[in-house]
């Protein structure tokens, strides 16, 4: 049985991570694999139990709120474990997938590698090492059109927002786009505050 691999599918919002696990399921699907599919509970986009690509693509999936609930789920003769939205997992997730590996399963996964602060999201850097492969795929970016986004641009009425915001904020296309690095943007309100307060309190108005 094909299995102790582990894939893992990344990039930014709006790249294509989900679109691409669903074209490896239907794929495993179609060649008569036993596959089982798993989502964070905490992703309430998909108004049910599947997960959605941008595009409109659905697949039935199995809605998880901790991650060890994934062990007691799958079954001797699932072959094929695709987990969408790594990155909202708790920190038992890395021990998990290579309990699965262990167990001669092959795991296909998506997660965003970086947060809306630019920075590594959740447990994915272990997991980006635990991987057999990784696919980092890129995005166009929606404020020049250049074809190399990485970032994750969080946006409240159409603003970047403050780096002080709250780190998870489950949202669609009104809520994050692609960026390239040129035109990612993170304000700092705070820092900006203490630094008027400084020159006022050194300098005088």
């Amino acid at each position: 049985m094909q299995g102790y691999s582990f894939e893992l599918i990344t990039g930014p919002m709006s790249c294509g991570k989900t679109e691409e696990l669903l074209r490896r399921v239907r794929r495993a699907i179609i060649a008569k694999k036993k596959v089982k599919v798993i989502s964070p509970e905490i992703d309430t986009r998909a108004h049910g139990d599947y997960i959605e690509s941008r595009n409109g693509l659905w697949l039935d999936a199995i809605k998880v709120r901790q991650s060890v609930q994934i062990l007691s789920l799958v079954k001797e003769d699932d072959e094929i474990i695709a987990i969408d939205e790594l990155q909202f997992f708790d920190e038992h997730i890395v021990k998990v997938i290579s309990k699965l590996m262990d167990d001669g399963k092959k795991v296909v996964g998506t997660g965003l590698d970086l947060d809306f602060k630019a920075e590594p999201f959740g447990y994915m850097p272990e997991l980006m090492c635990l991987a057999t492969s990784v696919d980092k795929l890129a995005a166009v970016c929606m404020k020049c059109g250049g074809e190399n986004a990485t970032r994750t641009q969080r946006l409240v009425d159409g603003k970047p927002v403050d780096k002080n915001s709250p780190l998870i904020m489950i949202g669609g296309d009104e809520t994050y786009e692609a960026r390239c690095v040129k035109c990612y943007e993170l304000p700092d309100v705070k820092s900006e505050i203490r630094k008027r307060e400084f020159k006022l309190l050194h300098f005088g108005g």
